[in-house]
């Protein structure tokens, strides 16, 4: 990904980059984003990057020896810090809709930005809320102050994130309002699909912001704004 398109992305809220997709495509019916509410450790918190994906469990301890756990653990952690850069952590909690497992803490948020990650995408659960590290965003699933017997059952596999698939090395963005897959046919037109959307945006608030209309004047406005997304 080029920089310019990367600092662009960082720039924009996911919604936005939902809109920019459709607009790309020169059609409504995108639905590579996640469905319901997401739990956001930072509000302002925008992640973008190629997917390193894994799974996990934490409601009962694994049944497999001691040092195996430990040994795949260890791989994970090899897997996340390697990988086209930049890089979201996107996890599945396989305990999900009963996850109590709060695999990103303190901890593990720490550790995962020193591995050049920009953030965690789970279903699963956050904690150490103040003391996560600092521009590290989590969208997580829930909020719980255990781990749990949380450990990791695989890695580098597709995941399900609220109703999302994501496999390794799919383009993501999340923020507070969730998450989406981009599109690869769409990268290359994505910075000119922004443009457009915001410049036509802008024909609808430059009238309407802190202004009375009628009708009138907002059906004319709005026959130029759709006329701008085409």
């Amino acid at each position: 990904m080029e920089d310019a398109l990367h600092d662009l992305l960082r720039s924009v809220d996911t919604p936005t980059v939902c809109n920019a997709i459709e607009v790309a495509q020169g059609k409504r019916g995108f639905n590579a984003f996640t469905r319901g509410t997401m739990l956001a450790s930072d509000p302002d918190g925008v992640m973008v990057g190629y997917a390193r994906t894994a799974r996990i469990r934490a409601l009962a301890p694994p049944t497999e020896p001691p040092e195996v756990i430990k040994a795949r653990r260890m791989a994970y952690y090899k897997y996340m810090s390697e990988g086209a850069r930049p890089a979201v952590c996107v996890v599945q909690d396989l305990d999900v809709p009963n996850a109590i497992g709060a695999y990103w803490g303190e901890v593990n948020t720490n550790i995962h930005k020193a591995f050049g990650l920009a953030g965690t995408l789970t279903d699963g659960v956050m904690r150490d809320l103040g003391d996560l590290a600092e521009g590290y965003p989590v969208v997580a699933g829930s909020i719980g102050p255990s781990h749990g017997f949380v450990h990791v059952v695989d890695y580098d596999q597709q995941v399900r994130i609220h109703g999302l698939d994501i496999r390794p090395g799919d383009l993501v963005h999340a923020d507070r309002h969730g998450a989406v897959v981009i599109p690869k046919d769409v990268v290359a037109g994505l910075t000119d699909a922004i443009a457009t959307l915001m410049r036509s945006e802008k024909i609808v608030f430059d009238a309407v912001k802190g202004k009375r209309i009628g009708f009138e004047e907002f059906e004319a406005v709005w026959a130029v704004f759709e006329a701008a997304r085409t």
